[in-house]
């Protein structure tokens, strides 16, 4: 029999009574030594700004324009159909992985064109535990499983369209009944068909696509799990042999047999310094359908951190994809792509490692794309409460400078512990903005005094790009969505609607996934592209795609689908243009670092643009 669960906010306040810390704006205090994301810290009064991680006083942002109209995202998941609830199996036992929270993808299963939803679920952990026993949350009955929701938009002659999902979990012969994570999707076999590797706090699962509306289970026969601990996962061709390789993001070596307590023997979350961390693993795609494992080999498996965000991209510009960890609390990797199979961590030397005061810092969510207009790709990282989101600057060689302060991004994001994020134009006006989804992994003072149910609940972030590498946080101007509090973990970002602008669907730890609907309406024009291969690589996954505009500055995205936090996003490329009302070209890098141009392509609508029907650019 089950024993009774106390409410979460009556152990907490027994916590706090033990304790007894200092509640004043000390951003960088600790308690009892454990550190990390799941380290209790206590933070109170500590307005943005007030200090930085660095000590260094913030800079003021320039006031939003008033010309600039901030667009709103609105929640639209229930009225469509995409009626989802994490569970994330939390019962009173402070099981280490019921705070971590899961992600989701954005991705076209059934090649119709537009966008489909996976959503990672969790599970009920212990013995003889149900998931009616939960001390927070939807008392749920019946099995827990991941969910596929097909897309059904429909658009009428008019331009006019009808939003609407489906479950069709059942039918697709998905049966992911593990304590979930993340999800990457990509083709890894070259079928035209995408394929889903989802990551779980234990075995992993490849699920291969069909092309029938099902999938089949083949983790097994492609040498692709993996028992450890795995959050966030990518694909990437590193080797530009045309097949997707697999990056597998590897967290601690905890199981709940192994659940310990902390904190002067009261029982609450652990950070990961509790833990050993495990490596990563690194599996190359041998093109027959299965995947040959070489961590060891690539020079990967000799340094790796308690792993949480994954992110692709050519760092130093050579033509060879890289590959960008987040740690939890520990040193980054930065492993640059030398072109004969190996990798070197220089995450120390090119500045990327730690935080300008030479902290390392509890990284979850990171994404890589060029929000100033140079040409490179810089990373966004985002951190624990008392910890300001990093943003590294690429000078084009690889080398990162930490401008988090100067840039406005840091100051606001103290207050709040983030998770999924993602550079993306969210009003087109070919600047690159940031979303944050948040939720505390600390129990948070103010809502534990407040006996809050369930105290780890905070507000999302918008960062509008202000185009002089400034940032401001328009998250109070972008709708009721940023007034909502809940304890965000997962974000996935792509056109579901197909009408040119960025939607995003969140998901959230024990609570309702939402989808936020863009409502840009704002006069800006845009451009999207679907990069295809002739033979390979279906989404050409890390091509790079420049368009040029008449005496404009050119703009530069790459294909991706990782980023963001245990999520996959859409491989499409929408570029906003702002008020330019024509392009002169779009070019295309693909990942063999052949180049084609296109000087026919129509704004304001989605296009196609297979490799091997461009033209080569003049000198």
């Amino acid at each position: 029999m089950v024993p009774a669960r106390r409410p979460l906010w009556s152990v907490v306040m027994r916590v706090l009574e033990r304790v007894r810390p200092t509640w004043r704006c000390q951003c960088r205090r600790r308690l009892g030594g454990a550190t990390g994301l799941l380290g209790l810290t206590l933070l109170a009064g500590c307005a943005p700004g007030e200090v930085s991680s660095s000590g260094e006083a913030p800079a003021e942002t320039p006031a939003l324009g008033a010309d600039t109209g901030v667009v709103s995202l609105t929640d639209v998941a229930e009225s469509v159909g995409l009626e989802f609830l994490h569970v994330n199996g939390m019962s009173g036992e402070f099981y280490f992985n019921e705070m971590v929270g899961a992600g989701a993808a954005l991705f076209d299963y059934d090649n119709d064109g537009d966008l489909d939803a996976y959503l990672v679920q969790g599970h009920m952990q212990g013995p003889d535990v149900a998931p009616g026993d939960a001390s927070f949350g939807p008392g749920l009955q019946g099995p827990l499983t991941d969910r596929l929701y097909r897309n059904d938009l429909q658009t009428t002659g008019s331009g006019a369209s009808g939003l609407g999902f489906t479950d069709v979990t059942d039918q697709s012969g998905i049966d992911a009944r593990g304590y979930g994570m993340g999800v990457a999707a990509a083709d890894y076999d070259n079928d035209g068909w995408v394929d889903l590797y989802v990551s779980n706090f234990g075995s992993n699962q490849l699920w291969r696509n069909n092309g029938d509306g099902t999938f089949s289970d083949v983790t097994v026969s492609t040498g692709t799990d993996d028992a450890r601990w795995s959050v966030s996962s990518a694909f990437v061709d590193y080797d530009r042999d045309g097949w997707l390789d697999l990056y597998v993001g590897n967290y601690v070596n905890y199981r709940v047999a192994n659940n310990v307590e902390c904190f002067h023997n009261i029982r609450t979350y652990c950070g990961p310094h509790g833990f050993v961390p495990v490596p990563d693993r690194f599996l190359r795609n041998r093109g027959d359908g299965t995947f040959e494992d070489v961590t060891a080999v690539s020079q990967i498996g000799r340094e790796y951190g308690p792993a949480l965000g994954v992110a692709t991209a050519d760092l130093n510009g050579d033509g060879w994809i890289d590959i960008y960890v987040a740690n939890d609390l520990a040193e980054n990797r930065s492993w640059m792509n030398q072109g004969d199979g190996t990798f070197v961590n220089t995450a120390q030397f090119n500045g990327s490692a730690l935080n300008e005061a030479g902290d390392p810092e509890a990284g979850m969510g990171v994404d890589a794309g060029d929000f100033d207009g140079d040409g490179d790709e810089d990373l966004f990282i985002s951190h624990l409460i008392t910890q300001t989101n990093t943003l590294y600057v690429n000078d084009g060689s690889g080398l990162f400078e930490d401008r988090s302060v100067r840039s406005g991004l840091g100051p606001p994001s103290l207050p709040f512990t983030g998770f999924g994020t993602a550079w993306f134009d969210y009003d087109n006006d070919g600047w690159l903005d940031l979303l944050v989804a948040n939720g505390a992994v600390d129990l948070l003072p103010e809502l534990v005094q407040a006996q809050d149910p369930y105290p780890l609940h905070q507000r999302n972030q918008l960062f509008r790009n202000l185009g002089n590498a400034r940032f401001e946080d328009v998250s109070d101007q972008a709708g009721l969505e940023f007034e909502r509090s809940e304890v965000s973990r997962g974000a996935a970002f792509g056109d579901i609607d197909n009408d040119g602008d960025v939607d995003v669907l969140l998901t959230n730890n024990n609570g309702p996934a939402r989808l936020l609907l863009n409502g840009a309406d704002n006069g800006h024009h845009w451009i999207g592209l679907r990069m295809v291969g002739d033979t390979e690589n279906r989404d050409m996954l890390g091509t790079r795609v420049a368009v040029f505009r008449d005496d404009r500055q050119s703009i530069w995205r790459r294909v991706r689908s990782d980023g963001s936090y245990a999520s996959a996003n859409d491989p499409r490329v929408l570029v906003g243009l702002g008020t330019s009302s024509r392009v002169t070209a779009v070019r295309a890098v693909w990942p063999d670092n052949r180049t084609e141009e296109w000087t026919d392509v129509v704004v304001d609508q989605w296009t196609t643009l297979e490799k091997g029907t461009g033209s080569t650019p003049q000198p």
